[in-house]
């Protein structure tokens, strides 16, 4: 079955976001909520399922089972976001507005992936 382009391209997007955990592991480790156990490892998986996820939501057999756990990564990863909106030194710079708005995009990639179960 081939798929829209928009869903390999959010493959790629995941695939891609997950190899930054490795290629700059320092950012991810500096918006790690405080109250979360082994940042490192917690890095590390994320990144790996990412990656994972990028990929197998581009087969087939797999593409349902990895919408689901994309949105629950997703949901999350809203931990990260909020921590980052209420905690100075984690949202490393970034303009509070600009936090504030992922909250509301981490909502519309979810709806992004569940909108692929259809096909």
């Amino acid at each position: 079955m081939t798929y829209p382009w928009h869903l390999y391209l959010m493959g790629l997007l995941y695939a891609f976001a997950g190899m930054l955990h490795f290629i700059k592991p320092k950012m991810y480790l500096r918006i790690m909520p405080r109250y979360l156990p082994n940042h490192k490892l917690l890095v590390i998986l994320s990144g790996i399922a990412e990656v994972i996820l990028g990929i197998t939501i581009c087969i087939p057999a797999l593409k349902n089972a990895s919408i689901y756990l994309l949105i629950i990564m997703l949901v999350l990863f809203l931990m990260v976001h909020i921590y980052m909106l209420t905690e100075k030194k984690a949202s490393v710079g970034i303009p509070k507005w600009i936090l504030i708005l992922r909250i509301p995009l981490q909502f519309g990639l979810m709806y992004w992936a569940f909108w692929y179960l259809k096909l």
